[in-house]
């Protein structure tokens, strides 16, 4: 009775299984399957598993899937969904004796025109294949867009986004869309003086003569037709007007990127030119294609993603019958405005006054941290920049493409208000103490070997802190750094900022206090206190640590957006007693005639600040070359504080001649 039960069970389960084997495919499910690879865009697998023998006659694989691959991949066709609805197991019609089957079917996918949408009907057709009977779909071109027929074809079109503008505090232009000019040739015009035209321009637009050669051997060149070169910045007058004068120079206005105040802020605001194939693959997935613009350096790079425009694109159908039909359409969008704190005015006259002198400049308002100008000289012309003139100026020994005001320096003196204030905060000096320094070099045993620290005036009577601002006095502020000692400098440098990224929206580089971050060393803390040693700060980070003296103490952060919140960076450097103190013994390093920067005391406004000589030598017997500082600000308004380093001053009386071009700046502005 067992084995009969055993036997009994098999032959159920194999008439089951068999039962199962031979069920009858629905074509709701071959459907099902294929509108899997569909959302998936696997059309090879469409195509060789899933098409009617007719579709297949009617159509190659080039013609369905390959056709497929490629116009999704020019439409920027993504997130495909294909639905239907399944009918219910009770709804579920019988196709035993049905040799076609249609459902009704939406398809829906994004582009780059936006949501192409569509309803449709699939059907399928019953064939029997190597034996065995399945269900295959009748496709057409239709499967791909609905109105798409034999013959028909699809066009784009790309419209590009108006890139979006860089404006100053007051709204004028820094980077702007605007009428441009651009120079090129008439060939018929120059007749006779070809040479001389060629030369001439090779000269003023920085453009080689075969260059030139190249544009004017271009197939659809004519003697009549304009032969674009370079575009040039359309405020250059002078530039314009030797141009007119060459034989066969024509000008032609288009419209394109321009930088209004040229030269003058070429560092901070930057330039945009055609993206390489190495940042078209760094940004694989972000839409750029070939031939886009891009923002190379500066503003125009740091908010690459906000300027950005959005292209615009139309997506149709070119019917042979000459009609057009429209599947999607998106308008272009402009990218989005950057307003930033900077002043062009006092960008473009800080640039103007330091003369082509190789130097950096920031100038910011003391009291909000506001930014106001970052200057970098000597500069470049971004309008019209050519890979010929760029080669040129990689060349040029002073270094024009060098931004310095996102460089390091040593700050010399003018870092001496800082060590001030530690040491007043530290408790190791006080305002009244005096230190009795005798001669012009000290120092502190015969532990330093020949090693001695130079004073530039000896005034003959014993120094408190604010003789020691207005001469300047390196022993001093070498004698209070030693006081306060390594442990509590460093502690009180890292309270003003050092060795810690600077809060501000374009990239500075951190102020260091030494290459290991230590004073181990006495020489190389004595050395600190008068911004000499292994210091290195940037220009806007040295102009930011005088903020805590005209703000009760507290170091500002520096602001670069103009609706961004500004604020406190570091609390409590200093007391706000002290502050005010410093102050006013900065005032006198202008107004008092023993004072280093007495050639600020200008009639135009009252500035108060601290001049600073940097010397870069090797070792104290030989004679290095020397940086000029010189940082003042209105001791009254408090509104403009300006800091300028300009470069080998040795033979142009030092940090004097810093102190003159700082003068001039705010002659002109006030």
């Amino acid at each position: 009775m067992k084995k009969f039960t055993i036997t009994l069970f098999i032959i159920i389960a194999m008439l089951l299984l068999s039962s199962c084997n031979n069920e009858e495919v629905q074509p709701d499910d071959r459907l099902e399957e294929y509108i899997k690879l569909w959302n998936d865009q696997k059309f090879d697998a469409m195509y060789d598993d899933y098409l009617s023998t007719s579709s297949k006659e009617a159509y190659s694989k080039e013609d369905m899937a390959e056709r497929y691959k490629k116009l999704f991949n020019d439409l920027e066709i993504s997130s495909v969904q294909v639905e239907y609805e399944k009918p219910s197991e009770e709804e579920e019609p019988s196709y035993e004796d049905v040799e076609e089957a249609s459902f009704p079917i939406h398809v829906e996918m994004e582009s780059i025109a936006g949501t192409i949408s569509f309803d449709h009907e699939a059907t399928l057709v019953k064939e029997t294949r190597n034996e065995e009977e399945n269900w295959y779909v009748n496709w057409d071109t239709t499967y791909i867009f609905k109105q798409l027929e034999d013959g028909d074809e699809v066009g784009i079109d790309i419209t590009s986004g108006p890139r979006g503008e860089i404006f100053d505090r007051d709204g004028n232009g820094l980077a702007i869309n605007d009428t441009i000019t651009m120079i090129g040739i008439k060939p018929e015009d120059m007749e006779g003086h070809e040479k001389e035209t060629k030369e001439s321009l090779s000269e003023l637009l920085h453009l080689d003569v075969e260059y030139i050669d190249q544009q004017l051997n271009q197939s659809w060149v004519e003697p009549h037709l304009f032969v674009p070169l370079r575009t040039i910045n359309p405020n250059d007058k002078k530039l314009f007007d030797q141009l007119m004068a060459i034989p066969g120079v024509w000008p032609k206005d288009q419209v394109g990127r321009y930088y209004p105040l040229g030269a003058a802020a070429t560092h901070l605001v930057g330039y945009t030119g055609e993206i390489t194939a190495e940042e078209l693959e760094e940004r694989e997935g972000e839409g750029y294609s070939t031939h886009d613009k891009i923002g190379k350096r500066g503003l125009e790079l740091l908010f690459e993603e906000e300027l950005r425009g959005e292209p615009g694109a139309e997506i149709y159908i070119n019917k042979s019958d000459g009609e057009t039909v429209t599947l999607a359409s998106k308008k272009a969008k402009k990218g989005q405005d950057i307003h930033v704190t900077i002043d062009a005015n006092i960008q473009k006259t800080i640039y103007e006054k330091m003369n082509g002198r190789k130097g950096t400049a920031s100038a910011i308002n003391p009291k909000t941290g506001e930014t106001l100008a970052l200057v970098s000289s000597p500069s470049f012309d971004a309008n019209g920049l050519t890979s010929n003139y760029y080669t040129k100026l990689m060349e040029d020994e002073e270094n024009p493409l060098l931004n310095r005001f996102s460089a390091l320096y040593a700050p010399g003196s003018a870092f001496k208000p800082v060590t001030a204030s530690i040491g007043l905060s530290t408790g190791a000096i006080t305002p009244d103490q005096t230190r009795n320094i005798t001669g012009e070099t000290w120092r502190k045993d015969e532990s330093w070997g020949n090693y001695k620290i130079t004073r530039v005036t000896d005034p003959g009577h014993p120094v408190n802190l604010e003789d020691a601002l207005v001469y300047s006095d390196n022993i001093y502020f070498a004698q209070t750094a030693l006081d306060i000692g390594a442990e509590d400098m460093i502690a009180g440098l890292e309270g003003f900022g050092f060795n810690e990224d600077i809060p501000f929206a374009y990239g500075i580089p951190q102020s260091t206090i030494s290459s290991n971050g230590e004073l181990s060393e006495e020489v190389l803390l004595a050395d600190t206190g008068y911004g000499q040693g292994q210091l290195q700060v940037s220009i806007l980070h040295l102009a930011s640590m005088f903020t805590p003296i005209l703000n009760e103490g507290n170091l500002l952060e520096p602001k670069l957006l103009r609706d961004e919140e500004g604020g406190v960076w570091k609390e409590n450097v200093v007391s706000a007693e002290h502050a005010d103190l410093i102050h006013q013994a900065l005032r006198k390093v202008v107004s008092s005639p023993d004072g280093t920067a007495r050639a600020a005391d200008i009639d135009e406004v009252a500035l108060a600040g601290k001049t600073g000589t940097a010397e870069l030598k090797k070792s104290q017997d030989e004679t290095g070359d020397e940086n000029g500082v010189f940082v003042g600000y209105t001791a009254e308004q408090q509104d403009l504080l300006v800091a300028m380093l300009i470069e080998d001053v040795q033979d142009d009386g030092g940090s004097g001649y810093v102190v003159e071009r700082v003068a001039e700046v705010f002659k002109e502005l006030y």
